[in-house]
């Protein structure tokens, strides 16, 4: 179903995050014609691939002729985002830092295409609007090892991580202000006073046998680092699905028994 933004018909859409694709891809499929090679949601696009977020091919952007960009603030270079404009080119920017931006900024983003509120926007926004357990917790999030990095301040992650009932203890603003994700190895993590490490599966893949073992005196627990960063789709379920998987942390050195 074709949207419209002003007076541009909107029937051909390029998207340069994962996030943004499984956001049209579950609400209108037949508008996209073109995605990055990391855009994993829905299974089964069937649509051109241009290059990765932070390298999109702007010439085969270009030769798909669409009607509008998707592009994210964290996602993409603003060089890129510049280029595609001086070919003429609608690119739509969105800037997510949290979870309330996150659904406002989808919300403003599907009914500049054209197609109003989704169901799966709608479930999002009441899952969401649940008030975050008690007690809270104080957390730590890897998403990096070699060298280790973590979640900080100013990120669509912390603001989940807040929602759930949990304290980043990397919530202080950095000496550099575009510093997002600092590096912090796991003697940092402790020194800071963390209780919980949460490992997800991407962009580092954690797993039971890797990085666990790193916070031997502390709980962690294993998720889907989609349900953790990606907004979408995924919202409507992220928080219940955490949750589960934050209530099955336990010791790091625990995590390697039996497998």
């Amino acid at each position: 179903m074709p949207g419209s933004l002003g007076r541009v018909s909107v029937r051909r859409i390029v998207s340069l995050v994962p996030s943004l694709t499984e956001a049209v891809g579950e609400t209108a499929p037949e508008l996209l014609v073109g995605v990055t090679d990391w855009c994993t949601h829905p299974p089964g696009l069937d649509c051109a691939r241009v290059r990765g977020t932070k390298n999109p091919d702007v010439d085969a952007i270009e030769a798909l002729a669409p009607d509008l960009v998707l592009a994210a603030f964290e996602e993409n270079r603003q060089p890129d985002l510049d280029e595609l404009r001086a070919r003429g080119l609608e690119v739509w920017v969105c800037d997510i830092r949290d979870v309330d931006s996150a659904l406002t900024s989808l919300a403003a983003m599907l009914e500049r295409c054209g197609l109003g509120r989704p169901d799966w926007l709608a479930a999002a926004e009441a899952a969401w609007a649940q008030p975050a357990p008690t007690p809270r917790r104080k957390v730590a999030v890897p998403i990096w090892r070699k060298p280790w990095m973590v979640a900080g301040a100013d990120t669509f992650t912390t603001s989940v991580l807040d929602r759930l009932g949990l304290d980043n203890v990397f919530d202080d603003p950095p000496a550099d202000a575009s510093e997002r994700y600092p590096k912090a190895d796991p003697d940092e993590v402790r020194a800071r006073g963390a209780e919980l490490v949460v490992l997800p599966d991407e962009p580092y893949v954690f797993t039971a046998l890797d990085g666990p073992e790193a916070f031997p005196g502390l709980d962690v627990a294993l998720v889907s680092g989609r349900l953790l960063t990606w907004y979408g789709p995924s919202m409507a379920t992220a928080r219940e699905e955490l949750l589960a998987a934050l209530a099955a942390a336990r010791p790091g050195a625990d995590w390697a028994v039996d497998r």
